[in-house]
Parts: structure tokens; sequence; C-alpha cells
């Protein structure tokens, strides 16, 4: 009777601490983002940041430096984005979009700590049209992360988000992509 109760115990025991285990193991938590040195940001740029590039400027910085996120323009003709990913590649990120692209002017970038998404695998453009190219109809161009997360050079990036907006854009807007 006694070595039963011990094993019975033992048993539950185990099945206790495996049923832990797996609760635990299946949750994501900003624990394992940090562990995985993944921090977020979110933030607002103001100034003259809309139909001047500033929003594929931005994705091609995520390519470049394989980050996670988003971007999209505001009615109040702000640019709201969210970086994740590597402390110093964001940084250098925020740096390129500090300065702005050859068309915008009066940037000013407000950023503020965000909670990381550990599942999130891509960086998408929201509603990205283009009046250089004469895309008026939006599209989102989906960045997936590579999974060796490694850093590109920038014209490497370019063609990758040439790529990306060759393969999202349909119908009369196909071509329109290159414009060099």
């Amino acid at each position: 009777m006694r070595t039963f109760s011990l094993v019975r115990r033992r048993s539950l025991c185990i099945a206790a601490i495996s049923c832990a285990l797996v609760t635990i193991a299946s949750r994501p938590t900003q624990l394992d983002a940090k562990a995985q040195n993944v921090t977020a940001v979110s933030g607002i740029v103001t100034g003259n940041v809309q139909e001047v590039g500033f929003r594929a400027m931005i994705q091609r910085r995520a390519i470049q430096y394989n980050l996670a996120g988003s971007v999209e323009n505001k009615d109040d003709k702000s640019v709201r984005f969210f970086l994740q990913g590597d402390e110093d590649r964001i940084d250098q990120a925020l740096k390129a979009m500090r300065k702005g692209t050859k068309k915008s002017s009066d940037v000013n970038v407000t950023v503020s700590p965000a909670l990381a998404h550990p599942d999130l695998q891509t960086f998408t453009v929201v509603g990205w049209t283009s009046v250089s190219r004469h895309i008026t109809h939006p599209y989102d161009l989906v960045f997936n992360l590579r999974s060796d997360n490694t850093t590109i050079n920038k014209q490497e990036a370019k063609r990758v988000w040439l790529d990306i907006c060759q393969k999202a854009v349909k119908g009369a807007d196909s071509g329109k992509c290159k414009k060099d």
C-alpha cells in the first residue's frame, strides 16, 4: 500500500511539472523577446513626410537591418511606425528616419518603447501608393524577415524592396515599381 502511494505521488508530481512546463513553453512572453535581444519601439514622424517616399525608405531600412514591424500614413499627414528587432539595428533605422528622404523636410521623429511581439516575422507598409510612380491604388508591401537574421547593404535592400513591390502591384500598376 505504501509503495502504491509513493508511486502515485511521484506520478502526480511528474504530471504537474510536465503540465507547468508545457504551459510555460507554449506561452510567448516579453521575456522570450528579451532573451532573443529583441526590442520594440513605436513612433510618429511629422513634417513633410507624405508623398515623398518616406514609408518606402523606412521599409528599405527594415529590410536592410532585418526588422519586423509596420508603417502607415495617418490622416493628419504624419507617419506612424512600429519597429522590432535588435536594438542597435533599430537605432540605425531611426537615424535614417531622422535624416529623411531627398524630398522630405522638417522631419521630427518621436519614439516610445513598445511591447515586442515574438511571433511577428514581417514588416509591412500599409496602403502604399506612389505619386512619383503614378500608383494610386493602395497596396500592402510585406517583407518577410530573413531566417539568418543578417544585415544587408542598401543596394541589396533596394533590390529586395523592388521585388516586393513588383509582386504586390497588379493590373495597370504592373511594371511601375522601377522608376530609375
